[in-house]
């Protein structure tokens, strides 16, 4: 009897079928690849795709703040990497022009040292916003060269040892002069001390930094000669008495107050707080020199110097107010000519200093 071959289980079957899709797909999987490698060469070798610099940023915002109060003064935006130091403290004088750039510390953290004008700002910077601790330099230089005066002319006013003859310093009584001296004297300094802390006006001119010793040595220096000389024992009034001596102060408390007067406007020369227009009269009294002179504080220095020079009647004092009155010209003439090119409405003012003199 013929027996019949069972047929083929469903597991078989699947076994079978899975074993011919496997083999299909291998041969299309190396298919695909050989048309992808065959692609490959005929586009030719790869080009490596450039880096994206995340590192270097292209512009810098520099933001400055006050190294005391730490508000924010301003922003200086747009800094390339190759500025230095000394590029952002000349953007930081267009905007605040009262602060030259050599009157201007810039440093990473407060309290830490001033950074170099050669100095580029990448590389102090950390990302592309930079912030910076301003320092006016100028406010510590000037007080310097003021305090220094103030002191050494109180120290010869006191009369302290090893400086005159004790014996002939008691003997001797001093002239009214002397101590009227010593108060204008004072009061001079201590007003150039108030006007370098809350005015910032004073002097705008320099480069601090490098007059520092050429300036304490010129102030302190002059100022020992004269202390000296008016404090000295055998020292002799005016020849005309006190009439010459209260004239001539009167007119010394008169130029000082006219300075600071100018002083104040210079700093603030219009309500909207900008320098772009040149200081106008007010109702003072005092500023109406301006309707005459292009530099009145220069004016007013002198005076009070030529009336404290004819107060103590001395050779120094003398000697100094010479001194005082070059410098000042010259610097009255290069702001005068300034004034001339800026300003058009400027041009009837005819002097620089001395009212149709200078």
């Amino acid at each position: 009897m013929f027996i019949r071959p069972k047929s083929l289980s469903s597991e078989s079957k699947r076994e079978l079928f899975s074993q011919g899709a496997t083999r299909s797909t291998l041969k299309n999987n190396m298919r695909n690849f050989h048309s992808l490698s065959q692609l490959v060469l005929s586009a030719g070798p790869l080009k490596s795709t450039p880096a994206v610099k995340h590192a270097k940023t292209s512009h810098f915002e520099i933001e400055i703040l006050d190294a005391q109060t730490r508000k924010q003064i301003c922003i200086v935006d747009k800094v390339t990497q190759t500025s230095t130091i000394h590029d952002v403290k000349q953007k930081f004088h267009k905007e605040y022009p009262k602060w030259y750039p050599s009157r201007v510390g810039l440093q990473l953290e407060r309290g830490g040292p001033f950074l170099k004008d050669y100095v580029t700002i990448q590389s102090v910077a950390a990302s592309s916003i930079v912030t910076l601790y301003f320092t006016d330099l100028g406010q510590q230089v000037f007080l310097a060269e003021y305090t220094g005066p103030l002191l050494i002319y109180l120290l010869f006013y006191l009369r302290i040892p090893y400086i005159y003859d004790m014996k002939e310093s008691s003997r001797r009584m001093r002239h009214s002069v002397v101590h009227l001296a010593c108060f204008c004297h004072c009061i001079h300094y201590i007003r150039y001390l108030l006007e370098t802390l809350f005015v910032h006006r004073v002097s705008a001119g320099h480069t601090p930094l490098k007059n520092l010793i050429k300036g304490c040595a010129f102030y302190w220096g002059f100022t020992s000669w004269i202390a000296y000389y008016i404090n000295h024992p055998r020292y002799t009034p005016p020849s005309f008495g006190n009439r010459q001596v209260m004239v001539s102060a009167i007119n010394f408390l008169i130029c000082e107050a006219g300075n600071h007067f100018i002083n104040v406007v210079l700093a603030h020369p219009n309500h909207t707080g900008t320098n772009a227009c040149f200081p106008s009269p007010n109702y003072n009294p005092f500023t109406w020199m301006f309707f005459l002179v292009s530099c009145p504080n220069y004016t007013y220095e002198i005076g009070s110097w030529i009336s404290f020079t004819i107060m103590t009647q001395t050779l120094p004092v003398g000697i100094f107010t010479l001194l005082m009155s070059i410098q000042m010209s010259l610097w009255a003439q290069k702001k005068h000519k300034i004034y001339l090119k800026k300003f058009n409405s400027y041009m009837h003012r005819k002097s620089a200093m001395i009212p149709f003199i200078l």
